[in-house]
């Protein structure tokens, strides 16, 4: 027996997928292709054009959410989070400063983010450098979240070791009595925003027999360069 063939007997039958059927799933993509005349020069409109495709997709439940990668002394680490706003500055999201993500940030805050639209056989890979958001910027997009968001960002501390659902639970209702809802709910100290400043962004496009379309965009003092990669 192997650690891909799991015993079965009608008393405990096998459960889950065995190596075999793993790899025979396989997704035939479509013949639409990406060719650089397809694409905006400027990678930030071409993205912004993407992003409003996949968020008319009734499939793609989050369009904007994206994976963040990021390197700490233990290695690479990996979790969604959600775009909150893309300019010609770069990609912002929020996130409590005392995270894993924030630390791991602090100590090498060069980073990547992947957008997977599996539903439009997409995807796009960018790397860049993430700093700060002015102390400002995040208070005014603290001052949109819903209410119960606000007072779940008090009632966290992100990435800590939780003794229990119901300490949390008990944490909650503590800062909703104390931020009852309908008042103004200050921003945590330690809560804020991030921009990715990008400097290369990759578009990917899959295509029949693993023929994907790469188009990779990067930066130079010209500004702005496309290529395109082996799939």
């Amino acid at each position: 027996m192997t650690l891909d063939t799991p015993m079965a007997t009608d008393e405990n039958p096998a459960v889950g997928l065995n190596r075999d059927e793993i790899r025979a799933l396989r997704r035939a993509y479509g013949e639409v292709g990406l060719s650089e005349a397809d694409v905006h020069m400027d990678p930030i409109v071409q993205f912004q054009s993407w992003l409003q495709q996949a968020t008319q997709n009734p499939v793609i439940v989050e369009p904007n959410a994206m994976v963040l990668s990021t390197m700490d002394s233990y290695g690479p680490q990996s979790r969604t989070v959600l775009l909150k706003d893309v300019s010609t500055d770069g990609f912002s999201f929020f996130t409590n400063y005392e995270s894993n993500k924030a630390k791991a940030i602090e100590f090498n805050p060069h980073v990547s983010l992947l957008f997977p639209w599996y539903a439009l056989e997409r995807q796009v890979i960018i790397r860049g450098h993430a700093a700060k958001v002015a102390p400002e910027s995040s208070a005014e997009y603290f001052a949109t979240r819903p209410w119960s968001s606000q007072i779940g960002a008090w009632a966290s501390s992100q990435s800590r070791d939780l003794e229990s659902r119901a300490a949390l639970q008990n944490r909650y209702e503590q800062y909703s009595k104390k931020y009852p809802e309908g008042s103004s709910v200050p921003m945590p100290a330690h809560w804020g925003g991030y921009l990715v400043i990008p400097h290369s962004m990759e578009f990917w496009q899959g295509r029949y027999s693993r023929l994907h379309d790469r188009l990779i965009y990067t930066t130079s003092p010209a500004g702005w360069q496309l290529s395109r990669l082996h799939p």
